[in-house]
């Protein structure tokens, strides 16, 4: 039997190829992103990783405030959404940006 000349091919590689097959079925076009797309993209990360450093920051600040646990839980719960919350703003904005 001839030894064939092409390397085996990793799992990833091979669910990659699974993935990009699925989409073309699916009618999912894959684009290159433009310079212009991935500068603003990045801007987005930059921005939101601020924000959320913001966050932490104050987060830390007002829990050495407190000593009140059912106050405490408030805070962090507020914590958790305000994370959430800014985590889905940017993620829905690189999306759009994606899509063009």
């Amino acid at each position: 039997m001839p030894e064939e000349s092409t390397p085996l091919k990793s799992a990833i590689e091979l669910a990659m190829e699974r993935l990009r097959q699925k989409d073309a079925d699916a009618g999912i076009e894959s684009r290159p992103l433009s310079d212009q797309q991935k500068s603003a993209i990045a801007e987005v990360r930059n921005f939101y990783e601020a924000k959320l450093a913001e966050i932490d920051v104050l987060h830390g600040s007002k829990l050495r405030r407190t000593a009140d646990p059912a106050e405490r839980e408030t805070l962090e719960l507020q914590y958790r959404r305000e994370r959430e919350r800014l985590a889905s703003e940017r993620d829905a904005k690189i999306d759009k940006l994606r899509r063009g």
